[in-house]
């Protein structure tokens, strides 16, 4: 089963929207242009006009419209600004605020929610119609989780469990009661056996025992600070080329001025997500599994890129403060190895995350421990994540706002000496992680090899290898990370010329 994100990154077969194979050139704008018609005429993931519910924004039409603003740098044609204008005009339209709907706060803010990552959970009645316990699950696909209540051994008793039929998980709690007396009260029994299989939390409204029956539960919808910046990192780009440009007529610098105002009012949902000490967090509350921990870095820099961007183009010393603080911490993760190429984990290995915590430290609600401490998630970054990382160290590198040009050096190592390689076929392909590790990567990740084209004027073989990836299995216009792996190929060939 493809999770919802690998299938955003284009883990489709080759030519599975029924396209046929050739041999394109993967430098032209003619085959960036036929991969844009074919993939909006497709409908698949990732649409303007879609939401951000599953995430086919974020993981979808961002890398298109950042494919819109590469193929612009390219080729200096406003035709893809005028594709920008059309596509972020509808992604716009989608916010909650347009929408009228809310998040799990119950505020409609000018963002995306999402609801395929975050946890949720059901309010259960009591026979009165009263809200009695509130049963939570921080396992992703929650909505397609269901909670049977039957009776217990006696009067006042039931038994609770939590079936997630497509994760093929259960969780089975017995002869619980809501008496906050008894040692088999419904909150702290639950919370004693966590981690159970659908990680499990309660939360008593009342005393009164819930009512027989079995009820879905729901994702809680919130926002993520990678959806917004992956979604505004093009708008702001846009922005900051108009700005900085003397000749494009004025319906340009209209709509400049609208997406900056736009960027602005989406970037600060997540004020509250901000720590000055350069990254963001998940507040302890947020209905998200891990709420209460730091993000992880490619989640914290995927709205760094639009900082970088906003600082370029307003001079704005706010953006520029935050965009040096995050490039210092990621800088704090980066290890050098004997092929003088950085590899990095996944989470900060200064947050709790990588450390792992219990439910002592009092750290989150909705995922209340998380490994052995000292051992947490110490896993390395993935080739798909680490396209966001790079991203965001070239744009600060490019703005002089941190990074040399060694480590960008570095970043291209990463790719060419770390994870580059060959199938048993011989064809080009990449390790999944940016150490080497992990195996051959699948389709969903190695497909994403022209995302380390910011750095690859520092390793000539990157391009080379990368260029490999997708003319040795040739790629079709399958979904919009395709897109922006053409458009990337273009953009650093048009630059070597």
């Amino acid at each position: 089963m493809l999770t919802r994100r690998q299938f955003g990154l284009g883990l489709l077969a080759i030519g599975a929207l029924g396209f046929r194979t050739a041999g394109y050139d993967y430098t032209s704008r003619e085959t960036f242009d036929l991969f844009d018609r074919v993939f909006h005429d497709s409908g698949a993931s990732g649409q303007p006009t879609h939401t951000n519910e599953l995430g086919a924004l974020g993981w979808g039409q961002s890398y298109v419209l950042a494919a819109f603003v590469r193929m612009y740098e390219a080729y200096r044609d406003t035709h893809y600004l005028d594709r920008l204008i059309h596509n972020a005009d509808l992604v716009l339209a989608g916010r909650d605020s347009e929408r009228g709907v809310t998040d799990y706060r119950g505020l409609s803010v000018p963002g995306w929610r999402n609801t395929s990552y975050t946890a949720g959970g059901v309010t259960l009645l009591d026979v009165s119609g009263r809200p009695a316990l509130e049963v939570r699950s921080a396992l992703t696909n929650v909505s397609d989780a269901l909670a049977t209540v039957s009776a217990g051994s006696a009067e006042g008793r039931f038994t609770l469990v939590v079936d997630n039929p497509r994760k093929k998980r259960v969780s089975t709690f017995t002869d619980l009661t809501m008496d906050p007396a008894s040692p088999d009260f419904a909150v702290p029994r639950i919370l004693a056996a966590y981690p159970t299989p659908n990680m499990v939390t309660a939360k008593a409204l009342s005393t009164g025992s819930p009512a027989p029956g079995t009820f879905k539960l729901a994702a809680a919808p919130a926002h993520f600070s990678v959806h917004t910046g992956m979604i505004t990192y093009p708008l702001a780009s846009f922005v900051r080329l108009v700005r900085h440009s003397r000749h494009l007529p004025r319906k340009y610098h209209q709509k400049a001025a609208e997406y900056l105002q736009a960027v602005r009012d989406a970037a600060a949902i997540h004020e509250h997500e901000w720590r000055d000490a350069g990254y963001f967090v998940w507040t302890k509350g947020m209905p998200v599994p891990y709420d209460g921990v730091e993000q992880p870095h490619n989640q914290t820099l995927g709205l760094g890129q639009t900082y970088a961007e906003l600082a370029e183009a307003t001079g704005e010393r706010l953006y520029r403060r935050r965009t040096r603080a995050l490039a210092a911490t990621f800088a704090g993760d980066l290890r050098l190895n004997d092929r003088d190429a950085y590899f990095w984990p996944y989470w900060p290995t200064f947050g709790v995350m990588y450390r792992g915590y219990t439910q002592a430290d009092g750290i989150s609600e909705w995922t209340p421990s998380f490994g052995r401490p000292p051992v947490g998630a110490q896993q390395a970054e993935d080739l798909s994540h680490a396209g966001i990382d790079v991203e965001f160290a070239a744009v600060t590198h490019r703005w002089g706002m941190g990074f040399t040009g060694q480590d960008m050096a570095r970043f291209a190592r990463s790719y060419t000496r770390n994870m580059a390689t060959t199938d048993a076929a011989g064809l080009a392909t990449t390790f999944l992680n940016v150490d080497g590790s992990g195996g051959l990567a699948p389709a969903g990740q190695y497909l994403q090899a022209p995302r380390f084209m910011p750095v690859a004027e520092w390793d000539g073989e990157l391009f080379t290898h990368a260029h490999k990836v997708y003319t040795d299995h040739a790629v079709e216009a399958q979904m919009g990370s395709t897109l922006l792996g053409v458009a990337y190929l273009n953009w650093h060939a048009r630059k070597a010329d």
